[in-house]
């Protein structure tokens, strides 16, 4: 094959790359050439595509054809490979940040995460908003008045699950629950709110977990039929213990793309979750039913784990809030290992301050520390204590999307700029599509070295089948190929440093394309879109594949009222100064919020 390979890129050393917008290189766009496939024609693909022969010279031009060979395979660069995206931090304190001294329990955590929002004695009843979604602290508040108890929480949660999975309803949420588990832990925290004894302000409210997140009693399936029957769950994973120390009601395990090899949540298994604001559409993946019961009002928060985008994707899509931490900040103990160096656990939440308790609560080392992170520092949540913020932003990146969502993300800036004072400084984010692949190139690889005993003993044809059209092209890169994804790595932090001395935060859109359809041959195969896949992950690799925190808001909807996200990308450990940012942009949209097609109100359902 190698007298017809490409030849392969050969990079600028990367103090020779200008970053500022007058850079010289062509803005590479996504140039996907693979045509839709699901049901009937999806079968002969596959069936071709595990073919020993034929399949290994089909994906040798798939990979040709998608620039994988010319851009990483054989890209010539000097730069030394990066393995693992853990960064070093400076001990900076700002008066408006909050630092936490090691060794808090978690429902201490979490409980200086409330000392930080702003002071409210009563359930939000403001006619100022079009649509509110309950918090944690409306949850908490409700249950110290005794309006109501969270075993009356958690009846009417179990029926609106069941009503929710109904047919005409189908909105698969869930893979498993667990009634008489859920009635359990409200039945016990409502005797602790009697008693006057809640644990924290988490006690009794319900959380969902992603199938991916080990959370008794349930198997963890990774979204697929056969992985929990090699891999059984023994206990919660570390995540899963904080929420349920701070005496949190765990629902059960959300849905998920099989394996998280997907962006659409299209599972052939456990049905398509569907999007709450268009049931015809969908969620988003991998995380896709952690969005949507947020986004549903089910519960509000949850969470999810972020490969590729899999927390932020679903969460801009179902327009609810999506944190992305920095790799190292919350341990992964309990998670499957899909993904060794660019999955994250990361937090579903309806609002911002939500997202800041729970992400207070699950946060911190393990113990005995499996890596140094710096103390963990929560933001003094006030309107009038922003800090001055520069906003980097690289125009040919921030435009490749729909008309709709570049609009709404620029009406967002303006917004930022006129009422914060906040700066855009103009700056170009190299080789995009160059890091989209290198990051494919790491994510599969990690896949199938992490399953590859399991695979071998019949979990390949258990599953869908664009999920072994992932495995089979996942199996086909070499040591070349992963070894220069990460030559790439190292290269894109080096860029992405200098970026971040010139201004505090990167922003862009989300994703590329608001939810699309749900086609009918799709549901019982799966589907390969990978033209729709690459706008939807286009904006999510760095915070993935550099380690960085993330986190997007939701800015508005196009114009068939699907949610459009905004995304602020940080500085390593810098989650305190992006969780302001995404406070302070959610202050401008709120009021214009709307309330899904579907969505249950656990709290005031007579």
């Amino acid at each position: 094959m190698g007298i017809i390979r490409d030849n392969g890129v050969v990079y600028k050393d990367v103090n020779d790359v200008d970053l500022g917008p007058n850079y010289d290189e062509i803005y590479l766009h996504a140039d996907v050439k693979a045509p839709r496939m699901a049901g009937v024609i999806a079968k002969l693909f596959v069936w071709i595509l595990e073919m020993k022969l034929i399949g290994s010279i089909l994906l040798y031009f798939l990979k040709k054809n998608n620039r994988i060979q010319k851009l990483v395979s054989y890209g010539v660069m000097e730069d030394s490979p990066l393995y693992v995206p853990l960064h070093p931090y400076e001990d900076v304190k700002e008066e408006e940040l909050k630092n936490l001294d090691h060794g808090l329990s978690p429902a201490e955590q979490a409980q200086q995460a409330v000392n930080c929002l702003p002071s409210s004695d009563t359930i939000l009843q403001d006619s100022y908003f079009s649509f509110h979604r309950w918090t944690i602290l409306d949850y908490s508040r409700a249950y110290q008045s005794q309006k109501i108890t969270p075993l009356v929480v958690a009846e009417r949660l179990i029926s609106a699950v069941v009503q929710s999975s109904s047919p005409g309803k189908d909105m698969s949420f869930f893979i498993s629950y667990d009634a008489q588990d859920i009635l359990r832990q409200a039945t016990e925290s409502t005797l602790r709110y009697q008693r006057g004894k809640p644990i924290s302000v988490l006690d009794g409210v319900p959380i969902a977990v992603k199938d991916e997140i080990d959370c008794m009693p349930y198997p963890t399936t990774g979204g697929s039929k056969w992985l929990h029957k090699f891999r059984p769950c023994t206990e919660d994973a570390c995540c899963v213990q904080r929420l349920r120390s701070c005496g949190a009601m765990l629902m059960g395990k959300t849905n998920m793309h099989e394996l998280g090899a997907g962006t659409s949540g299209i599972n052939p298994h456990y049905g398509t979750t569907r999007n709450p604001y268009d049931p015809k559409r969908i969620a988003g993946g991998s995380s896709s039913g952690s969005a949507a019961v947020v986004c549903a009002g089910l519960c509000p928060a949850a969470l999810g784990v972020d490969g590729g985008g899999s927390v932020r994707m679903p969460a801009a899509l179902c327009g609810v809030i999506g944190l992305k931490p920095s790799f190292g900040r919350i341990p992964h103990s309990g998670v499957l290992p899909l993904n060794w160096t660019v999955g994250m656990v990361g937090v579903l939440a309806g609002t911002v301050e939500d997202s800041l308790i729970v992400y207070a609560a699950i946060s911190g080392p393990t113990e005995p520390p499996q890596l140094t992170t710096p103390k963990l520092c929560l933001p003094i949540l006030k309107p009038s204590n922003m800090p001055s913020i520069r906003l980097a932003k690289s125009n040919e990146w921030f435009n490749d999307c729909s008309d709709d969502i570049r609009a709404c993300c620029l009406r967002a800036l303006s917004g930022l700029h006129k009422v914060y004072g906040w700066e855009t400084v103009e700056v170009t984010v190299p080789d995009i599509e160059v890091m989209r692949l290198a990051h494919y190139v790491t994510i599969g690889s990690e896949c199938t070295a992490s399953i590859a005993h399991h695979l071998e003993k019949g979990g390949r044809s258990k599953s869908g089948l664009d999920v072994r059209v992932a495995l089979s092209i996942y199996g086909s890169f070499d040591s070349r190929d992963y070894l220069n994804a990460q030559r790439i790595r190292n290269r894109q932090m080096r860029f992405h440093e200098k970026i971040f001395s010139m201004a505090d935060v990167i922003v862009s859109p989300m994703v590329g394309v608001t939810a699309y359809e749900i086609k009918d041959d799709a549901k019982k195969t799966g589907e390969l879109d990978y033209v729709n896949g690459a706008a939807l992950i286009r904006y999510s690799i760095a915070g993935n594949f550099l380690g960085l925190p993330a986190v997007t808001v939701p800015v508005g909807y196009d114009t068939l009222g699907l949610p459009i996200g905004i995304q602020f990308i940080g500085k390593p450990w810098s989650e305190a100064k992006l969780i302001q940012i995404a406070y302070a942009m959610e202050a401008l949209c709120k009021a214009d919020y709307k309330k899904p097609q579907v969505f249950y109100d656990l709290l005031t359902k007579s």
